[in-house]
């Protein structure tokens, strides 16, 4: 198993997260940003404190830079790029939710 590693979540993927669902759950049961930060995100800090090195990288020649791209609970898809810094933890920078499903 590999050792756990250090996760932080920037403000940029906060300042994503609110553009993309609402403080409070849609008219169709779509989820909220509490919905989403209670679900979703403690399964991708998770996924990456344990396997950021399996994960892509994003720009070529620097594999500081990963990306999550997985099938979510409450979306349909969910993209999330981070950066292992210079203390050695990685830190969560940009969200993109697909939202395409239908809530009805």
């Amino acid at each position: 198993m590999n050792e756990r590693q250090t996760v932080r979540v920037a403000p940029s993927f906060f300042e994503d997260l609110d553009r993309q669902l609402g403080r409070e759950r849609g008219p169709n049961g779509e989820p909220s940003v509490v919905d989403f930060q209670s679900v979703e995100l403690i399964e991708i800090i998770d996924e990456f404190a344990t396997g950021f090195e399996l994960l892509p990288t994003v720009i070529e020649g620097r594999d500081d830079y990963r990306q999550l791209i997985k099938a979510g609970l409450l979306v349909r898809g969910i993209s999330v790029i981070a950066q292992q810094v210079s203390d050695g933890a990685i830190e969560l920078l940009r969200l993109d939710l697909d939202l395409s499903m239908n809530w009805e």
